[in-house]
């Protein structure tokens, strides 16, 4: 008699333990066909030196080699066409996966759901990469919240520990299947060079989460160094919620952004393109003609000049430095904040669209509980005030007594902010008229 045998599809929760879908799937099923796809819908638009898809792809040798003789499937495609590869070759009863709140993710998993159901297979979708998504926390009139502190305290109200509790699927990995379809085994079969990265190993010691609210407004020190962990899923939420919940206030409260941006993410699709907040769509931006000085970090402001600089070399950035280099973007150079959020985008190591679109939003002024549009970070203050000694802005441009000498400020700080708050102004007028 054939074993009762179902496929785990691996997406961003490339880890064996406390995966949800993973341990649900080894309960329903004597064998389990495990399956990462490089999905060409997204790679195609990544440049072929992309540092993420060497971490993805090295994260799952890893992976391979924790199972031992059996491997995980790696394919290359269109994930219909994948699907429908796997349904042929193999004797298949279920399909299950960890929920992906982003727009593609969602209409690409409705139609490969669509297309198990033709063929007769179930298909099963778990949460996973947070502790409440979709419709979890909402007002007491049933809606979606767009400010942070209500959600934030709704969150609070709602949680226990037990959500914390992990799910034991490194328990069962002896039902891996040894079942397999010809695999990927180098980076240059799906066109990729072998570009180099560096992973920072994440920091949960209860000394470090202890101190993260006195640090992590400095570019100088390293914080906890997990968001790579968590975008990938190479840690679980569940284990970073608890060291969190344990030690630190301000790190859950970081956490639970993130959670409160996938969730406006969920309900508001539009964020995507458009201003969370409508009325902003006529904001008259300045020409992008300048916007490779910012790219190059070549403005004539150090934090914002090494800011650039170490997210080109590395793909990571500070966060307050991102916070910084968005605003002066934005309010300074007058250039509209998607052109700054696709370029995150492309560059950012620990790229999550919902973080990375709120956060953007939120200094644009344009965003849901966003800084007001008259907010304006002044990069000489914000530089004096947290890297006195320049001992990041140093660290990450190259010669720096040259900089300072060759390299002039690109815009007036007074005039530009003045030029901002007038462009808001204009916009919310013309709106109004």
């Amino acid at each position: 008699m054939a074993k009762k045998t179902s496929v785990f599809w691996f997406r961003r929760d490339l880890r064996w333990h406390d995966n949800h879908a993973l341990l649900k799937a080894f309960l329903h099923s004597e064998e389990v066909i495990p399956v990462f796809i490089f999905d060409t819908n997204i790679l195609d638009q990544l440049d072929k030196n992309d540092r993420r898809v060497n971490l993805i792809f090295d994260r799952l040798q890893k992976l391979n080699i924790e199972l031992g003789s059996k491997k995980i499937n790696i394919q290359y495609g269109n994930p219909e066409h994948v699907f429908n590869k796997i349904i042929r070759t193999f004797d298949v009863e279920a399909v299950f996966c960890n929920e992906d709140y982003e727009p593609y993710a969602i209409s690409r998993d409705a139609r490969i759901k669509e297309l198990c159901h033709e063929k007769g297979i179930d298909f099963y979708s778990f949460k996973d990469h947070l502790i409440f998504h979709k419709n979890q926390i909402l007002s007491q009139e049933g809606k979606p919240y767009s400010v942070y502190t209500p959600y934030m305290k709704k969150w609070m109200t709602n949680f226990n520990k037990s959500l914390l509790k992990p799910y034991e699927s490194k328990h069962h990995l002896k039902k891996i299947s040894t079942k397999k379809l010809d695999s990927i085994e180098s980076i240059s079969e799906i066109g990729f060079s072998k570009t180099s990265y560096h992973l920072f190993s994440p920091k949960l010691s209860e000394n470090s989460i202890k101190d993260y609210e006195n640090v992590r407004n400095l570019p100088t020190h390293d914080t906890t160094q997990i968001s790579v962990h968590i975008r990938f899923g190479f840690l679980s939420i569940r284990e970073l919620t608890n060291v969190a919940y344990k030690y630190s206030e301000c790190l859950l409260r970081e956490l639970i952004w993130n959670s409160f941006f996938s969730q406006i993410l969920w309900h508001n699709p539009h964020v995507i393109s458009q201003p969370f907040k409508k009325k902003y769509n006529g904001i008259d931006w300045n020409s992008e003609e300048k916007i490779n000085l910012w790219k190059e970090g070549r403005t004539g402001f150090p934090i914002i000049d090494a800011g650039m600089r170490q997210l080109n070399k590395t793909g990571y950035m500070h966060g307050r430095v991102r916070m910084l280099t968005a605003s002066f973007l934005v309010k300074n150079m007058g250039i509209d904040w998607r052109l700054g959020e696709q370029y995150f985008a492309e560059k950012l190591m620990d790229f999550d669209l919902a973080s990375n679109n709120g956060n953007w939003q939120w200094v644009a002024g344009t965003g849901c509980d966003a800084a007001p549009y008259f907010r304006i970070f002044n990069p000489i203050s914000q530089q004096k005030q947290y890297d006195p000694n320049l001992i990041y802005c140093k660290k990450y441009i190259d010669d720096f007594d040259s900089y300072t000498k060759n390299t002039e400020p690109i815009v007036d700080l007074k005039l530009t902010r003045m030029e901002s708050i007038e462009r808001y102004k204009r916009c919310l007028s013309n709106e109004k008229s």
